[in-house]
């Protein structure tokens, strides 16, 4: 087995270097904009499934909104509580 002395290791000339750097700012490069396509289609998709769920949900916010406040839910069935008198 070969013992590693500092006589025997290869220090990297200039030209070297510079490809390396080159190398790691290419790599980067393309990891920026992978990671801002990727967070525009989720950007993208999040907004389209926000106004899927709007445009499916309009019904029953009208609904909501026509109709006041009060009564009791239970098991989504509503109980209005009213007062009903006999005319004499």
């Amino acid at each position: 087995m070969k013992y590693l002395t500092n006589a025997s290791m290869d220090f990297p000339t200039l030209l070297r270097r510079v490809a390396a750097f080159l190398l790691t700012m290419g790599i980067f490069a393309l990891v920026l904009m992978f990671s801002v396509l990727l967070f525009s289609v989720i950007l993208t998709v999040g907004t389209v499934a926000w106004g899927y769920l709007w445009w499916k949900t309009r019904e029953q916010r009208k609904q909501m909104l026509k109709h006041p406040p009060g009564g009791q839910i239970i098991e989504g069935e509503v109980i209005r509580e009213t007062e009903f008198r006999e005319e004499k």
